[in-house]
């Protein structure tokens, strides 16, 4: 992790300017005058004043004509000020914008983003200051003690309508089949600090419009505003230095260094920095209308680090992931390997339930088969086989905390297990920032759960030898994900008598299954996951289910009610609240307050991006409209 994403710049790239904290109080009117006239001269200077012995004389007073003293701070180790006629309390050191947004002041940027340095080169952000003779840079200007700020007098509204006509004079005009449309700063600040014609007179600059960068995003120049977000990203953030600045005036241009892509794990980051439409992802890119789109907040299920992210989505397919503000875990960021992650979500999806294995004759139609049949099918499956050793448990670190609950608590109660077998992703690759090698979500609260259910854990491999040996004859398997080669143990598994699967995505595994049961997405339902460092995090429901599937929590309660026993869970809320208790380590996590909001308030409203506060658009909630995509 840099030393940059540590800490928030401090807003002191270059030296403060003299007098901050000021010289003179903010309530003085008026200038000093150049000559003040000296004080009254005395014929006969006093003695000096005696006292007992080791006592000092006292200080004289400051002549009258000299400096003021220094005004005492009103609220000691704070900065206070007045911004736009309110006064603000702010720790030492924090940047006009910042302060600003504490009393609802907008000053508007480009180029400054709070986990970045300091650049100051748009100049939109210029306000007026009592200690400064002329408009000063908002992002790069810490806050002074008994400064006057002013953001809305008619010279910072001249400039800032200067600094717009002067960003757009060589700007395409490509709103109309522009993915930025309805997220771009460009329009915003257009429309609010602008919105006048054009004066240039003559063709615009023309540059590249389509530069493929890497593998994963496109640049059109001529869009770009040069506010070198991506470029100090790329070398503070995942240190890869892999853009850069070249040209001179107009024809300055933001480009790959000679020889080279950016083809960094966290490349899809400059996409999310951008405040406009230059930098765009290949894969997202002409798919969806950002207003067209609803987020939701939501966890990242790459790997094992449980990154914040914001789910955009729109009917019941999702479209992308956007990194979600969590101090504690990715601050703004993620990899370009979780981002696109959630292809699974879309497609290859076990849609409906099926009694039988997979690899039927040709030609031969599986019958449809309702949630109640399914679930029938399954019970009468494992009952002669309950409590026995031949039947084992398949437990994925991919399932969530209120799944595995209700999952393994089921195994235990009603199926009589001692043991869990643990499947899940294979092992991958780690990076130097934030992507782990562990690809599975949830491994630490699997472990969590199944110490609280006194069950113990096994490696998948003793699974595979104890089909092959004969000692197990029958599998309930608690999602279809495997740490090997799937179509080898779709092999093993084909031994089985019975193999009832609760599965997400098809798989040669669940070809094998005497009995599939359809299971939801962590985006369809809400939940919890425990990320490695034990940090336990809730996700939101984005859309229902699709097709028959249902979380796997309900699955097990459905075959637990099968099977005689009581589960009167309808909701994972309920599943926590009922069998939580059993894991000490979720006694502090209070699964109600955890909740990130879905809304800044009440109705319809954009849900903020973490990356750099710039709103994503229109935004639909509710139950999803079925239309074409």
């Amino acid at each position: 992790m840099s030393d940059n994403d540590t800490k928030k710049p401090t807003g002191d790239a270059q030296t403060p300017p003299k007098g901050a904290p000021t010289d003179t109080p903010a309530a003085k009117i008026g200038p000093e005058p150049s000559n003040p006239p000296a004080g009254a001269k005395l014929d006969n200077p006093p003695a000096a004043a005696s006292g007992p012995t080791g006592t000092p004389p006292p200080k004289p007073a400051a002549p009258a004509g000299g400096p003021p003293p220094k005004p005492q701070p009103k609220n000691p180790g704070f900065v206070t000020a007045v911004i736009d006629g309110k006064e603000v309390v702010v720790k030492p050191g924090t940047n006009m914008i910042e302060a600003a947004k504490t009393v609802g002041s907008e000053i508007p940027y480009y180029c400054y983003h709070p986990r970045l340095s300091i650049a100051a080169n748009c100049r939109i952000c210029l306000i007026e200051a009592s200690n400064a003779p002329k408009l000063v840079p908002a992002c790069q200007t810490p806050m002074a003690e008994g400064q006057v700020i002013k953001t809305t007098t008619p010279k910072v509204k001249e400039q800032q309508r200067a600094v717009m006509e002067f960003l757009l004079l060589n700007h395409p005009v490509d709103c109309s089949i522009c993915d930025q449309a309805g997220e771009c700063k460009l329009q915003d600040y257009y429309m609010k600090y602008d919105y006048k014609p054009s004066r240039l007179e003559g063709t615009k600059a023309l540059k590249h419009k389509r530069k493929v960068l890497g593998p994963r995003v496109v640049l059109d120049q001529e869009r770009c505003i040069i506010c070198t977000r991506c470029v100090r990203f790329m070398n503070e953030i995942p240190k890869e230095p892999q853009l850069g600045v070249f040209g001179r005036g107009s024809h300055e241009r933001i480009d790959v260094f000679p020889g080279n892509e950016l083809d960094s794990n966290y490349s899809l980051n400059t996409v999310d920095v951008c405040p406009v439409g230059a930098l765009l992802s290949r894969d997202f890119r002409f798919k969806a209308r950002a207003w067209f789109l609803s987020a939701t907040p939501s966890v990242c299920t790459g790997c094992s680090r449980g990154c914040n992210i914001s789910a955009d989505w729109m009917s019941q397919d999702t479209y992308r992931y956007r990194p979600r503000e969590n101090e504690a875990i990715n601050k703004s960021w993620m990899c370009d390997q979780g981002r696109l992650s959630y292809k699974d979500l879309n497609v290859g999806r076990v849609l409906s339930a099926r009694v039988g294995r997979g690899l039927q004759a040709p030609g031969t139609v599986q019958p449809v088969l309702t949630r109640k049949d399914a679930a029938v099918g399954a019970a009468k499956a494992l009952k002669p086989l309950a409590g026995s050793k031949q039947l084992a448990v398949l437990a994925s670190p991919l399932a969530s905390n209120e799944d595995l609950l209700a999952g393994l608590t089921f195994a235990k109660t009603v199926l009589g297990a001692t043991s869990v077998f643990v499947g899940g992703r294979p092992q991958g690759k780690a990076d130097h920032y934030l992507m782990t090698a562990d690809k599975n979500p949830n491994r630490q609260g699997l472990a969590l759960i199944a110490k609280g259910l006194g069950l113990s854990l096994k490696g998948f491999d003793e699974l595979t030898s104890a089909i092959n040996a004969g000692q197990v004859k029958a599998l309930y398997a608690l999602g279809a994900e495997v740490p090997t080669d799937a179509a080898a143990f779709a092999e093993v598994v084909a031994k089985l008598e019975v193999f009832v699967v609760q599965a997400q995505n098809e798989s040669p595994v669940t070809a094998q299954a005497t009995v599939l049961l359809p299971a939801a997405a962590h985006i369809e339902d809400e939940g919890t996951f425990t990320q490695q460092d034990g940090i336990t995090q809730r996700f939101r429901k984005a859309y229902p289910p699709k097709g028959d599937a249902a979380p796997h929590w309900k699955w097990a309660a459905e075959l637990t009610r099968e099977l005689g026993g009581e589960a009167a869970h309808a909701s994972a809320r309920d599943v926590w609240r009922a069998l939580s208790g059993q894991v000490s380590e979720f006694a502090e996590f209070n699964w109600d307050k955890a909740s990130p909001p879905d809304r800044e308030k009440p109705g319809i409203n954009p849900l903020p991006s973490g990356a750099d506060g710039r709103p994503p658009g229109y935004r639909e909630f509710g139950a999803p409209r079925v239309r074409g995509i």
